[in-house]
């Protein structure tokens, strides 16, 4: 190697030191973020007035909570039957299971309280749904138009 005037040799290596200490700053950093950005309940919001949706070729669960909070789960026995939360989690895993690609919605009355509608979106969320959508009533066609 090459050696200077006062006999020191020339460094041919890369000191990581700082790039170590700026990658735990970041593991630090992210250790102490992640825990609160998953808390709450993922939703996708529908908009006012948005298209509808193309036809799936599987028959989505749908999660309805009637103006009591009564719920009811569009897949096993009677859809008009009201079912208790352990009942609706445990048809909405075995749907969950079965294919995990199938859509999930909830379809709430507007009187609903909104804290009932969450309750049912933690049960599905619980059985295995990575998304939940919501279905609601089209716009009327004047309020679409902007009149």
């Amino acid at each position: 190697m090459a050696q200077t005037s006062r006999g020191r040799r020339l460094m041919g290596e890369i000191n990581v030191v700082p790039y170590i200490d700026v990658m735990l700053v970041l593991l630090i950093i992210f250790m102490i973020t992640a825990p609160l950005l998953t808390q709450g309940v993922k939703v996708d919001l529908p908009k006012a007035g948005a298209e509808p949706l193309e036809a799936q070729r599987l028959q989505p669960v749908v999660l309805s909570v009637d103006r009591e909070g009564r719920l009811y789960l569009n897949i096993g026995g009677s859809p008009q039957t009201a079912l208790d939360e352990d009942t609706v989690a445990a048809r909405a895993t075995a749907a969950l299971r079965r294919n995990p690609e199938v859509q999930v919605l909830v379809k709430a009355d507007s009187a609903v309280a909104y804290g009932r509608v969450v309750q049912a979106m933690v049960i599905l969320q619980r059985a295995g749904a990575r998304k939940v959508g919501f279905i609601t009533e089209p716009l009327p066609e004047r309020a679409r138009r902007g009149s």
